[in-house]
């Protein structure tokens, strides 16, 4: 079954149906971990957050057009504050709980139409706590349309001690879309000195053609010994560091190429203690970085320092403040 055939099927199921909210397919190291728990359950009140956005270009700016929330997921108003691109929408992507915990099944279904512009973030880092029963998940389905400019850009994941994570985000990026997508990974609670002490977290990021064509598949699996920090702190996993960040820019509006180098020098003169790694996508459709450090705030500048080059570069605009405090 093609990936337009399965998006069909699904919106034949009811929102509520498991179909639509469990994954497809759970990977091996943290399905192992299913069970019953003795709090509420799968599916139960609260227990399944959906949320769906839908953008579209009306009078020149992009608007909300689309929106359905269901505890613990929702969204405040979009917000309009970019000086270079006041026609981008701002979105902060929120949970009325603490974080994440087990049992939860969460999905964000975001739809952006062809000419717009969206920026989206999460309001702070998700926590995921600690599981004695069964694990949690996250799907993520972002679609950019024709000449899109869409930014995902999430604040970080700090998996708490014994939690159990898995995170699938598919990108259906049209060829003439511009999509900018990161993701980082904490160690743990790195100010309470707990490091690679949870059970297991999962990610899968996919990059699809509106037809269904895989352009791109990045798989992450990091799965400490029982005793925490020993199976993920090698060389050929995060050497030992406790940030791992990752940036994914899909854009026909610079040779993929060019991106890659522009992501190369706005990380090359930091912190010489940062380890990073960049490349093009595959159809020279992008490039991405990923990164590794131990200093936060060193990796969150990075970041930055290489969204605001690659921004530059393809549409002519700095990084704006986000005022998320």
């Amino acid at each position: 079954m093609t990936v337009a055939a399965e998006r069909a099927a699904e919106r034949a199921v009811p929102r509520l149906d498991p179909r639509h909210y469990e994954p497809a397919r759970v990977p091996y190291e943290v399905r192992r971990h299913a069970g019953t728990p003795d709090t509420l359950g799968v599916g139960r009140p609260g227990k399944v957050g959906l949320l769906e956005l839908a953008f579209e270009k009306v009078a020149g700016r992009t608007e909300l057009t689309g929106h359905y929330q269901k505890s613990p997921l929702q969204i405040m108003r979009p917000l309009y504050f970019d000086p270079a691109r006041p026609d981008l929408a701002v979105t902060f992507l929120m949970s009325t709980g603490g974080g994440i915990l087990q049992a939860d099944r969460l999905r964000t279904d975001l739809h952006c139409g062809a000419d717009t512009a969206v920026h989206l973030t999460t309001q702070a880092a998700t926590k995921v706590y600690r599981m004695e029963h069964d694990y949690a998940t996250q799907l993520v389905n972002l679609t950019a349309g024709p000449r899109a400019y869409v930014e995902y850009l999430p604040e970080p994941v700090i998996p708490f001690v014994d939690s159990r994570l898995y995170q699938r985000t598919v990108l259906t990026v049209d060829r003439d879309a511009t999509v900018l997508a990161g993701e980082t990974v904490l160690a743990g609670r790195l100010a309470r000195g707990e490091r690679n002490a949870y059970r297991v977290f999962a990610s899968d990021l996919e990059v699809r053609r509106p037809g269904g064509e895989l352009v791109a598949l990045d798989t992450v699996r990091l799965e400490p010994a029982p005793t925490g920090g020993g199976g993920v702190t090698g060389p050929a996993v995060l050497a030992g560091h406790d940030v791992m960040s990752s940036l994914y820019v899909l854009s026909p509006l610079a040779p993929a190429g060019r991106i890659a180098d522009v992501l190369h020098e706005a990380v090359a003169d930091r912190d010489r203690s940062l380890l990073y790694g960049v490349s093009v996508l595959p159809q020279d459709s992008g490039a991405w970085l990923r990164l590794l450090g131990s200093d936060t705030r060193a990796c969150a500048a990075a970041m930055r320092g290489a969204w605001d080059a690659v921004r530059r570069l393809l549409i002519g605009a700095p990084a704006p403040e986000l005022r998320k405090t």
